[in-house]
């Protein structure tokens, strides 16, 4: 109930029943949406490993097939589906804050 409350009070009133319900169920879908990003932004996140090599890596690099093949790898795969998934946040964040407008609901 209390995160019901949070998310009507989070929506701006728009004038018209029709109106309204139309915008409360894209906004809730909306926001829905953007948690799932986020949420699998951060699942891919902490699966990633670290950049740094540990003491290794002050020595220079040495180059190993693993090294070559990289961008094959599920380390590559990984920040890749982080990318698609803060895009994807972003872009629901940008049309979630067009629908703030008054003006379009009217």
């Amino acid at each position: 109930m209390a995160l019901q409350n949070i998310i009507a009070n989070l929506l701006v009133p728009v004038k018209g029943a029709l109106h309204y319900a139309t915008y409360r169920t894209v906004s809730i879908v909306l926001i829905v949406a953007m948690g799932v990003a986020a949420l699998a932004a951060i699942v891919l996140v902490m699966l990633q490993p670290g950049n740094s090599q540990g003491i290794d890596a002050l020595g220079g690099s040495s180059e190993t097939f693993y090294g070559k093949n990289k961008g094959k790898s599920i380390e590559a795969k990984l920040k890749m589906w982080t990318m698609i998934c803060l895009g994807v946040l972003a872009v629901f964040a940008i049309i979630f804050f067009i629908l703030q407008i008054e003006s379009i609901w009217t």
